[in-house]
């Protein structure tokens, strides 16, 4: 029974790897393949005759071209800028609830958290009508300002746990040597803090990255549209081989990909102390 165990974890670990590995590369293998031999019969699991003419197509000259451009486009300037906004919102916020003492510091902080616990899908109508309101559908503004909104409490969270766990006594000795509470944070704890606010950073990007309801609701304009809604948008709006669909969304994964990667450490720092109080 003891043998059975590790047996069993080592079949089941195997299992959501496969699970989330094989569409991965199910979608780059047709990306290499032409049409005729992605619906070939018997399926070809590795492509045969491998080619790069579907990425080609996709960044090439053209309507479709020129859309997916400028949807790549768009969806590195609102991730960036949302990223930005919320890092920084969320470092000052943070930092005020991990060091200061107010009247209901507990009662805002839990309740910014609680935020958390809500599907984010409630809010859409509401803040759909709120940026129609003001003019902000289909604008990079409104984008990020709904993008900031959602990940503000997270980000918050996670930065919290992170000064809470620095010793009080280096604010002390600046402050003992003249220094003011911003002049503190910017010169001291931004600089110790800078895993956790680079975990932070990676979190927000990629959960931004992988938006597409919102931007869905929020921008019906190919100007602000995120390549995550354009790659949806294509079967509808052009006759697009399954395998050119395939490489724009081979595209569309490759930098969340890349920075999961080459990040890893970060994002899993990042989590475990947003889970830890």
């Amino acid at each position: 029974m003891k043998r059975a165990r590790p047996a069993g974890r080592l079949v089941s670990v195997a299992m959501i790897v496969l699970w989330s590995i094989v569409p991965i590369y199910w979608t780059l293998r047709t990306s290499l393949q032409t049409e005729g031999d992605a619906r070939a019969t018997p399926v070809q699991f590795l492509p045969l005759r491998p080619t790069l003419d579907n990425f080609r197509s996709i960044l090439s000259s053209g309507p479709m071209a020129e859309q997916f451009r400028q949807s790549m486009a768009n969806i590195v300037i609102e991730c960036v800028a949302a990223t930005i906004l919320t890092v920084g919102l969320s470092a000052l916020a943070a930092y005020a609830f991990a060091r200061f003492e107010f009247r209901g510091r507990n009662v805002l902080f839990f309740a910014v958290l609680a935020t958390m616990a809500f599907p984010p899908y409630t809010t859409l109508i509401p803040l759909y009508r709120l940026m129609s309101g003001v003019g902000l559908v289909n604008t990079y503004t409104g984008i990020v300002l709904v993008y900031v909104s959602g990940f503000l409490p997270l980000a918050t969270w996670i930065l919290h746990n992170y000064f809470a766990s620095l010793p009080r006594s280096l604010e002390e000795a600046g402050l003992i040597d003249g220094a003011n509470r911003m002049q503190v944070f910017w010169r001291i704890i931004l600089p110790l803090s800078l895993p956790g606010i680079t975990s932070t950073a990676l979190i927000t990007f990629l959960f931004a990255w992988g938006q597409f309801l919102f931007p869905l609701v929020l921008s019906t304009d190919i100007s602000t549209q995120p390549v995550t809604v354009i790659i949806a948008a294509m079967q509808g709006r052009h006759v697009v081989p399954t395998t050119v669909l395939s490489a724009a969304g081979v595209l569309a994964i490759a930098v969340p990909a890349i920075l999961a990667v080459a990040f890893n450490r970060y994002i899993v720092n990042g989590m475990l102390a947003g889970s830890t109080k």
